[in-house]
């Protein structure tokens, strides 16, 4: 009778024991031949400007062995060497086993890990194979010499904003501060909801300042900054460690813009690789101007049509399409380019098969990808199309990451998701998704 009893409970304790694993993503790292083999194709890397659109180096990585069907999404990191990897920039790349860095992208992330320019430094990269928070495979840490150049139109910091009130919440990704030409004086451009915000440094808590007097000075450490919703643009004096917060935005006001002459305006959003305004914006024949907050306190048209802006100047006449506009505030000069967009379409999307799609915008430091965030997803399929037309479209036939015209339609489930489009190929167009919550 013992001996049946023990044999009971060794039983219950296997069902037990398969139980819990068939539930814990964990069971994966178990399997001990579940490893992931990185390479680079080049050991030092020296970044020249002249070479803008060139690859600039390619790491490849083999898919780990887990014993059953997995869908990783990998990313890779990227430090300084003797970091470990604390202050790591990381580039999710999605279920593709390589990818290649252009060298306007490859010079931005060394920037961003605080290498001097025209410096040779050393530094340690991994890739990770992700299924879950808890489910990490690393590659063997790889040691890459790089030199960066000197960028000014390169104005990103390794400083943010970060909080409630933020995006990307207290976990982050931040909202980045850029260089402005006072060497001390650093701005963010944020929209935020009513929360809390506070600034740090590479994404970590490691240096991080709030404000406790609420008085516009900073401390290390400091309390949380109360803010209301609004967009902004915030300065950050690092010398002085003092800040301001001021509302602030660009638009496209006008009889040619969705909603007239009394808007909202079309947002312009700023971009650091240029020091200019952008948008891609669909007008319709009739005439615009540019403004700032939504009012007519500040506003500037083209008097001469040269594309030179004047306070209070003349309407600036279009005819009917897409146009990517950039506006230079500095200079007082902008363009409206005839541009195609990009979106997803389907039962999936927010505005289903019908449309209008969702947008991507373009990524300015990279030409031929395009970005969108933060997309809210139901259980369903969708595809890509250019101009809310179907006369260009895109899916995926194998479900592979590559697209093809008229493709199959892509299954998703339900989540939130960022997108990045690759047509920097265009004979092989290329696409990720990345889900988020």
């Amino acid at each position: 009778m013992k001996n049946i009893f023990n044999k009971l409970l060794l039983l219950a304790g296997l069902a037990f024991f398969v139980g819990a694993c068939e539930k814990d993503d964990d069971f994966a790292t178990l399997n001990p031949d579940a490893v992931l083999t990185a390479t680079v194709n080049k050991p030092t890397v020296v970044l020249v400007k002249d070479d803008l659109g060139k690859d600039a180096l390619t790491i490849t990585w083999t898919a780990p062995e887990y014993g059953f069907s997995a869908a990783p999404v990998y990313r890779i990191l990227l430090d300084v060497k003797g970091n470990n990897f604390s202050k790591a920039y990381a580039v999710t790349v999605g279920t593709n086993l390589q990818k290649t860095f252009k060298t306007e992208e490859l010079n931005k992330i060394l920037l961003n890990l605080g290498i001097k320019a025209k410096t040779a430094t050393v530094l340690d990269v991994k890739v990770e194979s992700v299924l879950s928070p808890s489910t990490i495979i690393s590659s063997s840490i790889l040691a890459l010499n790089a030199t960066a150049y000197t960028d000014i139109l390169d104005l990103s910091t390794p400083w943010g904003v970060v909080g409630s009130a933020t995006p990307g919440s207290w976990n982050g990704p931040d909202i980045p501060f850029y260089l402005t030409s006072s060497a001390n004086i650093l701005v963010a451009y944020a929209t935020l909801i009513d929360g809390e915000i506070k600034f740090r440094m590479n994404n970590s808590w490691a240096v991080n300042y709030g404000d406790d007097g609420a008085n516009g000075s900073l401390e290390a450490g400091g309390a949380n900054i109360a803010v209301t919703a609004g967009t902004y643009k915030i300065t950050f004096n690092t010398t002085d460690l003092t800040y301001t917060i001021e509302p602030l935005t660009w638009g496209i006001v006008g009889s040619a813009t969705t909603n007239g002459w009394d808007g909202p305006d079309m947002k312009l959003t700023y971009d650091p690789f240029s020091d200019t305004w952008r948008a891609v914006v669909k007008l319709s024949e009739g005439e615009i101007k540019f403004r700032k907050n939504n009012s007519w306190d500040v506003n500037y048209g083209d008097t001469g049509a040269d594309g030179t802006l004047e306070a209070g100047g003349a309407n600036i006449a279009v005819t009917a399409g897409w146009y990517l506009a950039t506006v230079n505030f500095t200079k007082l000069e902008y363009t409206l380019e005839r541009t195609n967009v990009w979106g997803i379409v389907g039962s999936a999307t927010p505005n289903g098969w019908g449309g209008p799609d969702t947008k991507f915008t373009p990524d300015f430091s990279r030409d031929g990808y395009f970005l969108l965030k933060g997309v809210t997803m139901i259980d369903g399929e969708f595809k890509f199309r250019q101009n809310d037309d179907w006369g260009v479209n895109y899916g995926d036939n194998g479900n592979d990451g590559t697209l093809e015209a008229g493709g199959a339609n892509i299954p998703i489930t339900a989540g939130v998701y960022d997108f990045e489009l690759d047509f920097s190929t265009p004979a092989t167009p290329k696409y990720t998704k990345v889900k988020k919550s």
